[in-house]
């Protein structure tokens, strides 16, 4: 069998709209600011303070774009091997965002990590 050739790569690129400095700035603020929540979140999770759990069902805003992977492993008693087993089980992608999940895959989520 003869593969066809491939089509050119395309020569056009989109520009990304040139940013004033307070606005990269600022940007990089609001980034800062959910990169230190999400770190306080994690030692409280891995203090017990917080359940993953209420965290999948209703998680706060700056928790859209985490990886379910990553807050998981925050868990104590949870390591790489626990979590993927977890995850493969539920059929979510360990690169999965929290914000991302389906309702089925939530709602599997929770009740297996509570029957743990």
């Amino acid at each position: 069998m003869i593969a066809a050739p491939m089509a050119p790569a395309s020569t056009t690129s989109t520009s990304v709209p040139a940013r004033s400095h307070d606005q990269r700035m600022r940007a990089l603020e609001a980034a800062n600011e959910i990169r230190t929540r999400r770190a306080q979140l994690k030692r409280d999770l891995k203090a017990g303070k917080v359940q993953i759990e209420g965290l999948l069902l209703d998680p706060p805003e700056y928790l859209e774009t985490a990886k379910v992977f990553d807050m998981m492993l925050a868990v104590p008693k949870y390591g790489r091997v626990k979590v993927n087993r977890i995850l493969n089980q539920c059929r979510v992608s360990p690169s999965k965002t929290i914000g991302g999940l389906s309702v089925r895959q939530r709602n599997e989520l929770v009740a297996l990590l509570r029957r743990r």
